[in-house]
């Protein structure tokens, strides 16, 4: 969702902000806009879909590996299994029993293998609803910047810069909850790199200057 969301709100703005610096009307900014959340909005989706069932895809790989290893290995992977609880600070007769216990269930002895020998993560993703999460956040925060020319207010680039500086700070101070930065830093960095896009496009805009 935070990265759609960056995407949504970074995408659209350069396009007001491209069309503005270019001299083009209102009318033309609506179009483009609606087109970008639209259509850049399901690529991002579509992308995160394939990329999700390939990391899900490759989860299954891995444990058929892991079960026909414990079928026909079944030796070896005892001994990975003991060495890999030894390494988490177990020893003697806890070592042993623990070994023990955690190979009596298939499930959750290949769930220990995924995490600790190939650093997976003991939830499965879910390509669908990592796609609608993505799709959703490029719709919800890339209508910030084109809200204003739809309220038909004056003043519609100005008030669509700041909500759109706003959303940039807002998506970045949500973004500290899953980083070590503090919101303000996260917020401070999201909105700078949206800026930097923005000036970019509308100084590009600026060089086709159409009026």
């Amino acid at each position: 969702m935070i990265y759609g969301a960056i995407d949504g709100a970074v995408t659209t703005f350069a396009i007001v902000a491209g069309v503005e610096g270019a001299g083009l009307s209102e009318r033309v900014i609506v179009i483009l806009g609606i087109a970008n959340i639209l259509a850049d909005g399901f690529s991002m989706a579509a992308s995160n879909y394939s990329g999700t069932k390939a990391e899900l895809d490759d989860r299954k790989r891995i444990i058929r590996i892991e079960q026909h290893h414990i079928e026909h290995h079944k030796d070896g992977e005892l001994e990975e299994l003991r060495q890999i609880l030894e390494l988490r600070g177990l020893t003697g007769d806890v070592l042993e029993q623990a070994t023990e216990a955690i190979s009596r269930n298939k499930d959750t002895w290949i769930d220990l293998m995924l995490s600790e020998e190939y650093g997976l993560s003991k939830s499965q993703p879910h390509p669908i609803r990592a796609a609608l999460a993505t799709f959703g956040a490029f719709l919800l925060a890339g209508s910030i910047p084109l809200a204003p020319y739809f309220l038909g207010v004056g003043g519609t680039f100005q008030i669509s810069v700041f909500a759109t500086l706003f959303t940039f700070f807002l998506i970045g101070a949500l973004k500290s909850r899953w980083s070590l930065s503090p919101w303000w830093w996260s917020g401070g960095e999201t909105l700078l790199i949206g800026t930097l896009a923005a000036l970019i496009a509308y100084s590009v805009g600026g060089l086709f200057d159409l009026q």
